[in-house]
């Protein structure tokens, strides 16, 4: 048999056995997703609550999955450089992200223009309201005693704990005009997030950092941070002698991050079903829980179609109060 006969023999050969095995059932399989490991960026700064919530996940999902998961600040922008990171990656399942409240606030501010619709909702894992953090040798003792502060002296103090016209930023523009004060009588430092925020207050650049409690808890318990008030309706269960701010100056005024898991827009099907069960998986272990409650973070969980309706509810509700406050662009 010649060389070009043989070629043929085995080609015919190997055509029949794929028949066979396909009619038998036996078809040859593709490895199940995942099958190498796994980036979740973070569009925060290392030590904030995005970055603790995201690593939890990532270190229990990581065991549900089978895969390491390599966990990535990616920085910059107010967080559109993070964001965007995720958006841009490949639709694969190997590049997911910790996507934040500020997804539904950075375009209003013509900062870009990805909003919700540029992904694929996972998991709503977490909620947080903010707290109003001032240093602990603060001269001011109650939220009531704060805001009369400011508006006795407009421009005197500075806040920070976010990008500009980020969640915190938007939560003490909010809280000012509902008090009927200028929301620009407490001027804006961005910073990369809660931790860089609340370093600055310590160090005495800043006067406040309306950042959530479980951020600032650490400072808190090391005497460096006292909170005056929360924006919720109700307070903390660990935080219970910190009083929200309507009890403390009858101003209905309640603001909170929200974090859940996403990847690109247009992940396979089976790809977002595998992923959306791991992370309920992961919402309902006891690991999550204890590691959730012992910093006070909120736990509320969505997936999939309710994540993104839940997304797109936040993105119009924040878009008329950055209207409101003048803090919107479009």
């Amino acid at each position: 048999m010649n060389r070009r006969s043989f070629i043929r023999t085995c080609t015919a050969a190997f055509g029949a056995l794929v028949t066979a095995g396909m009619a038998l059932g036996t078809a040859p399989a593709f490895a199940a997703y995942p099958e190498r490991p796994i980036t979740m960026i973070v569009p925060w700064g290392a030590g904030g609550g995005t970055d603790a919530t995201a690593r939890i996940i990532s270190s229990l999902l990581e065991k549900s999955l089978g895969q390491p998961i390599n966990v990535v600040n990616r920085t910059g922008g107010s967080g559109v450089v993070g964001h965007q990171a995720i958006a841009s990656a490949s639709p694969d399942g190997y590049t997911l992200g910790i996507a934040t409240v500020e997804i539904g606030m950075m375009h209003w501010q013509g900062l870009t223009q990805l909003t919700y619709a540029d992904y694929t909702p996972l998991a709503l894992m977490n909620q947080d309201p903010a707290g109003l953090q001032v240093a602990q040798d603060s001269e001011y003792a109650s939220a009531r005693d704060l805001l009369e502060a400011i508006r006795a002296n407009p421009g005197d103090m500075k806040a920070s704990g976010t990008g500009q016209g980020g969640i915190w930023h938007l939560a003490i523009a909010g809280m000012l005009q509902a008090a009927d004060i200028d929301p620009q009588a407490v001027p804006w430092v961005p910073s990369q997030g809660a931790a860089p925020g609340l370093q600055d207050l310590v160090a005495g650049g800043v006067e406040i950092v309306p950042c959530s409690l479980p951020e600032a808890r650490s400072l808190i318990d090391a005497g460096r941070v006292k909170s005056l008030a929360i924006m919720a309706e109700e307070r903390n269960p660990l935080f219970p002698n910190i009083p929200t701010l309507k009890e403390q100056t009858g101003i209905d005024w309640t603001m909170a991050a929200w974090r859940g898991i996403v990847g690109p827009k247009d992940l396979p099907e089976d790809v977002s079903e595998r992923l959306t069960k791991a992370l309920k998986d992961v919402y309902d272990s006891s690991d999550f829980k204890e590691f959730m409650n012992q910093r006070g973070f909120g736990m509320i969980y969505a997936s999939g179609e309710q994540f993104g309706n839940f997304m797109a509810e936040s993105n119009d509700s924040l878009g008329e109060v950055m209207k409101a406050v003048g803090i919107a662009k479009q």
